[in-house]
């Protein structure tokens, strides 16, 4: 048995939908990586800067309540970004998404 491990920061950049790719395969993801990044094999964003339709994701495992784990993956940060407020603004915006 095969299990995915959705990116939805690299399914966006391949201009797909990872919301809709959620809905369909629930079943067979075992891990949510959550990050934004532009389509078009754009870069990676601070959350709610990119494509990526984070809250669409988030608000689909919540309200169909998929036994999916979804991890913040921060791949955006330069040189002189504190990381761990930076994560913190990305587990902020989360929380929001879900309010």
């Amino acid at each position: 048995m095969f299990y995915i491990n959705l990116d939805i920061g690299h399914f966006t950049a391949a201009n797909d939908d990872a919301a809709s790719y959620l809905e369909q395969r629930h079943d067979k993801i075992l891990v949510l990586h959550v990050k934004d990044r532009k389509k078009n094999h754009g870069p990676n964003m601070p959350f709610g800067q990119g494509d990526t339709d984070i809250k669409g994701v988030l608000l689909l495992l919540k309200n169909k309540k998929y036994p999916i784990p979804a991890m913040i993956e921060y791949e955006y940060g330069k040189p002189g970004l504190d990381t761990v407020a930076e994560v913190k603004k990305c587990f902020d915006f989360c929380k929001a998404a879900l309010a």
